[in-house]
């Protein structure tokens, strides 16, 4: 009996974290995660709190406990980053459950930690996340994703550079965020402890504005200056790493620095390429077949196997090869056009530019929509009947058709959505 207890209680804040668009399928695997993570009064606990981010006043109330008890509680999560506190100028600290990804499954792997097995942990996120599908195939279960990658602005042309967008440049993320922080990369430390990691450097990985308060408030992270989150950034361009950041224009807040070996994101883009799973960014490389030579340089370092060799089809030279690129497995993160040495690679513009969603409110509604998960954003409060019926006459509108739900999306995705996030002055 105290084993279905304990199940219970873990099943219970799976289904809140499947509440949220970012979720994670419930499996024996997730269960024994949240286990290493939360205790079981913990999770009973966490899965009681709404979606959206809440003061100890209502986390007192869900909770019905006195409001010392609540703030020991929401601080002792808010430690191990399984919460993220939010310290506005004025008014009560807000709390948020961050997703699990991206969220506090890389929180709990940001630093070194002795009261959790960490190595445990990296071999269940590994068989969860990597090995094993539903996880993936979940997260990317829609048009809009989480991150995006960033382009190599030194691979640019001089006159391309001159019409990058402001968003669409990692640097100018780096130097108008604040707060911001670094920390050691999930990916590399996970695969450190089955002794997989390369030589990439671990103390890379970037968070900005409120998250980045509150992990390096907490010991998660490391407050910087916008000059080394920036001499970090050349560091990541000299060691061909690739700029993953927050699908958002503004408020973003993280950039990942990642090597195609050890990063999650880069490896789902290669097993589920057919799924989008990362949004591109607006370049792709184009090959001058003239100056290619066929060292296979940019084959070697693309991330994403998205560059390959082919004939070059020169009756002179029968056994010459020529790189070619799969234009739909491309990130446009421009690594490849950095080590060829025979300017047979130039970044030029796509067709079409795909514009992110304007913050992190606005991603999370298109989101939920296109997973069928708005009415938990809208009526997250289950301690409410008025919201559980509401929540389930949107659930039945989330049932229509295909053809009439498409229409709906593309009315949140509007840019009426947008003033009316704008209007509300809400952060993402």
């Amino acid at each position: 009996m105290a084993h279905l207890t304990v199940r219970s209680a873990y099943e219970r804040l799976s289904d809140r974290l499947n509440r949220f668009p970012q979720g994670a399928p419930p499996t024996d695997l997730l269960f024994r995660i949240l286990a290493t993570l939360f205790s079981e009064q913990e999770a009973v606990l966490v899965a009681q709190l709404p979606i959206k981010p809440f003061t100890a006043a209502d986390a007192t109330g869900i909770w019905k406990r006195n409001r010392a008890d609540t703030m020991r509680e929401l601080d002792a999560l808010a430690d191990r980053g399984l919460l993220v506190d939010i310290i506005p100028e004025q008014g009560d600290t807000l709390y948020c459950l961050p997703p699990p990804m991206a969220g506090f499954f890389e929180f709990s792997l940001m630093r070194t930690r002795g009261d959790i097995d960490q190595e445990l942990l990296s071999e269940l996120f590994q068989q969860y996340i990597t090995v094993e599908d539903d996880f993936m195939l979940a997260l990317f279960d829609g048009d809009t994703q989480m991150g995006r990658t960033f382009v190599n602005e030194k691979a640019l042309p001089d006159e391309d550079g001159l019409h990058v967008l402001d968003w669409e440049r990692a640097s100018e993320v780096i130097r108008t965020a604040k707060p911001m922080a670094v920390g050691m990369c999930y990916c590399r430390h996970k695969a450190m402890h089955a002794a997989e990691a390369c030589d990439a450097q671990m103390d890379i990985c970037m968070t900005f504005n409120t998250t980045a308060d509150s992990l390096s408030r907490h010991g998660i992270a490391r407050r910087i200056e916008s000059e080394e989150g920036l001499d970090l950034l050349q560091q990541a361009y000299e060691h061909n790493l690739v700029q993953f950041g927050e699908n958002v224009r503004d408020g973003v807040n993280f950039i990942c620095n990642c090597c195609g070996c050890c990063c999650e994101a880069l490896i789902a883009q290669r097993r589920f390429s057919v799924l989008k799973p990362i949004h591109t960014s607006r370049y792709l490389p184009v090959v001058d077949r003239r100056n290619c030579n066929g060292c296979r340089k940019c084959v070697n370092i693309c991330p994403v196997e998205a560059m390959g060799l082919v004939s070059a089809n020169d009756p002179l030279k029968p056994k010459k090869m020529v790189a070619r690129l799969e234009d739909d497995l491309c990130l446009g993160c421009g690594v490849c056009v950095r080590v060829c040495e025979e300017d047979a690679l130039r970044l030029e513009p796509r067709t079409e530019r795909v514009i992110p969603p304007m913050n992190g409110v606005h991603k999370a509604v298109v989101m939920a929509l296109e997973r069928g998960k708005l009415h938990n954003l809208l009526f997250d409060r289950r301690d409410l009947v008025s919201h559980r019926v509401m929540g389930a006459v949107f659930g039945a509108i989330l049932n229509l058709p295909p053809v009439k739900r498409a229409l709906c999306r593309e009315q949140v995705k509007s840019r009426y959505l947008e003033y009316l996030v704008a209007k509300a002055g809400v952060e993402g």
